[in-house]
């Protein structure tokens, strides 16, 4: 896929703008609202926080609402190829050349900035003025929601400037320590700063430390909170095509509901949509059971558990840390009566607790090819496959994730599962190579965090 220049040369200023790093903060973000108007305040939003499973309450948020009829916008990272993935109204992706004029209104406005008594000129972080382009888009195409993921912790990140009608927090587990601290108690802090006086809190976190943090921000605040398995509960009637299951809410509940997203852990995600859905119509929002139900039905999330060939079947799954790694080995568990064997190929980042997700995937795979995707934080392919072949006879290594997966399809029979995972990293070089649009892959080489 060809690009326009001057789309290259936003997408390398952005690139650049790696080296301010990440900033715990949000003294930028603010200020770039200021230059651009505050757009932050033109549309009402829902804010999402959490260790796992963001992009997929985020996703099913948003059908829900488009299927209402509203317009909705929808802020997620990483990307998988294309920048534009992150930036969406109505399933639509940003056009390139919007990307391009609102990178230069939000550079043109910090760049002519005086600086303040004496300090030096404003260096936004990448994720900053990524932020400010995504809610300066919003504002203009006039959307009625927003549904804002956070990109990381939640106090201190560039989204935490919206004020929106309600925050949801999916889960917390131990990620980013370097930045959020080393416990799930610290981390539960950082996660729960989202939360706003008077917006009300739907969580599906289960460890007491955590839920004592974030029922505690709620009180300060001034707030409800709404948890999974208290205040809201799942019921799993069974799987095949589709999952189908019953929500019992707070004011709202349905039976025969139909999910196509894989992995039972989906149910909690749309649990967690829903119970946000439930706190919407408080305020007056309308969204109707037909509505709730279309929306769920068509959400889609790419990259998880994401069927990309048949016969043999490969998937792709972004898990990236224990957590999710082990519900995707239940998932696979769940799938294998349907295989004859499961060729596994993965990458994962060098900041990441390898051993926990190899932990939890390498015994289900008859075969493992490791890989690496082309990410500058990408664990050394020989340090991944020693430790693997600590727990695993069949072990092979290809330089590339195209290699990768172009082994594991020769190895393959028609009737065998072939999973990529390991990093959304992984998922993002091989994705485009499955869909047949190599070239695509690439465009921004180690510019997704």
């Amino acid at each position: 896929m060809a690009h326009d220049r001057r789309y290259q040369e936003t997408i390398e200023y952005l690139y650049d703008l790696q080296k301010h790093g990440i900033k715990l903060e949000l003294a930028n973000s603010l200020r770039l609202m200021e230059l651009t108007d505050n757009p932050h305040r033109k549309f009402q939003a829902v804010h999402i926080a959490g260790t796992n499973g963001k992009g997929s309450t985020s996703a099913f948020v948003a059908c829900m609402l488009m299927a209402a009829g509203y317009r909705v916008g929808l802020y997620t990272s990483p990307h998988l190829v294309s920048f534009t993935e992150r930036i969406r109204i109505n399933g639509v992706a940003i056009p390139e050349a919007e990307v391009v004029r609102l990178a230069r209104r939000v550079r043109d406005a910090y760049l002519h900035l005086p600086p303040l008594d004496g300090a030096s000129a404003m260096s936004p972080t990448f994720f900053e003025v990524t932020t400010a382009i995504a809610f300066t888009y919003f504002a203009e195409e006039c959307v009625d929601f927003a549904v804002v993921e956070v990109g990381m912790g939640g106090r201190f990140d560039s989204t935490n400037v919206i004020n929106p009608l309600v925050s949801v927090i999916t889960n917390i587990d131990l990620e980013h320590t370097e930045f959020l601290g080393d416990t799930l108690e610290r981390i539960a802090r950082e996660k729960a700063g989202i939360i706003k006086p008077g917006v009300p809190v739907v969580t599906a976190a289960e460890q007491p430390e955590v839920i004592g943090v974030i029922e505690g921000e709620a009180a300060a605040q001034g707030t409800s909170i709404a948890r999974l398995g208290k205040d809201f509960f799942a019921g799993y009637a069974g799987t095949g095509p589709e999952l189908v299951f019953e929500y019992r809410g707070m004011q709202s509940s349905y039976r025969n509901l139909r999910l196509h997203m894989l992995g039972r852990h989906q149910i909690t995600n749309a649990c967690l949509a829903l119970a946000a859905v439930e706190c919407l119509r408080k305020t007056g929002v309308s969204v109707t059971e037909e509505a709730v139900r279309r929306g769920l039905e068509q959400a889609k999330w790419e990259g998880r558990m994401e069927l990309m060939a048949k016969r043999p079947d490969v998937y792709l799954d972004g898990a990236h840390n224990p957590a999710s790694a082990k519900k995707l080995a239940a998932l696979v568990r769940e799938l294998m009566p349907a295989y004859r064997r499961m060729i596994l190929v993965i990458g994962v980042l060098g900041d990441k607790d390898y051993h926990g997700i190899v932990s939890e995937l390498a015994a289900l795979a008859d075969q493992v090819v490791v890989t690496k995707p082309q990410y500058s934080r990408a664990l050394d392919i020989q340090v991944l496959a020693a430790e693997i072949s600590k727990l695993h006879p069949r072990v092979t290594t290809e330089a590339t994730v195209g290699d990768a997966v172009s082994r594991a399809r020769r190895c393959a029979l028609a009737d065998d599962l072939i999973l990529v995972t390991g990093s959304l990293y992984v998922v993002g070089d091989a994705r485009p190579l499955l869909l047949g649009e190599a070239g695509a892959a690439g465009e921004l080489d180690g510019l997704k965090g």
